[in-house]
């Protein structure tokens, strides 16, 4: 979605699941010091061969649910005003894209213990906006064209970041605004071939639609999924299939059973 004077903001949320607590169903039975699979194999010494996370436009999962923001950043340097508000569900993509955006630009990252002043003249990228305070946010928005654009992060639209400057209530207000969508199955299988390729993982082909079914519908939860069934497969040297991920979140549902019955 993506508007040019946003509305009030709604929950993000992903199908219902906060984020961060679709990574805590996950990883309960890991913090509880319980092992994911219960195997007598003996255990397998496992050699880590992740590649590191690139954050470039062709790593960058697109579907119906980020393609109007995708399309929006990348109107850069044309933003109404030199602004854009880039928002949506933590873990969606907002600093992937976001990263992508302050490569093309030559951007700066502001950071609170950046002065100001040495950012002047170049594009900035403030992410968690909703944080950076009303003074910061009012410099740069005055800025933002001068600059050479300044794009904004967060999890909720302007309309409701709190501020005390009626000035800067009415600069948020008019912000175009740029939001990725709670993630469809498109992107999630995407993303979830994007994980397991990072891991030099090679899972049987059923095993998407499968873990579709299974797990929380957000982007943290396919990191924290496949972040278990990789352990499991490499621990127990076993293939990515269908078997081994139920015996993984079977025993990961039980283990969140018992400690919400504690």
């Amino acid at each position: 979605m993506i508007q040019g004077e946003p509305t009030g903001g709604r929950p993000q949320t992903a199908a219902g699941y906060p984020p961060a607590a679709a990574v805590a169903a996950l990883a309960c039975a890991r913090r509880r010091g319980k092992p994911a699979v219960v195997n007598t194999r003996p255990r397998q010494l496992t050699i880590p061969l992740q590649n590191p996370p690139l954050y470039t436009r062709a790593a960058f999962a697109t579907s119906d649910a980020n393609a109007e923001a995708v399309r929006a950043v990348e109107r850069w340097p044309a933003w109404p005003n030199g602004a854009l508000a880039l928002v949506g569900p933590e873990g969606c993509g907002k600093s992937h894209l976001a990263t992508i955006w302050t490569e093309r630009a030559g951007a700066a990252v502001w950071r609170p213990e950046i002065a100001l002043a040495d950012l002047a003249g170049r594009p900035i990228l403030v992410e968690d906006a909703d944080r950076a305070g009303d003074e910061t946010l009012f410099h740069l928005i005055n800025r933002a064209t001068l600059d050479g654009g300044l794009l904004l992060t967060s999890r909720l639209r302007p309309t409701a970041w709190a501020c005390a400057l009626p000035d800067l209530r009415s600069r948020l207000n008019a912000l175009t605004t740029a939001e990725i969508d709670e993630p469809d199955d498109a992107l999630l299988i995407a993303l979830l071939e994007a994980q397991f390729r990072e891991r030099l993982r090679r899972p049987a082909p059923d095993l998407y639609e499968y873990l579709l079914k299974r797990m929380p519908r957000s982007v943290a939860a396919v990191r924290e999924t496949v972040r278990l069934l990789d352990e499991a497969a490499g621990e127990q040297g076993r293939p990515l299939n269908r078997l081994l991920a139920r015996e993984v979140l079977d025993a990961v549902e039980a283990d969140l059973g018992d400690a919400l019955d504690d």
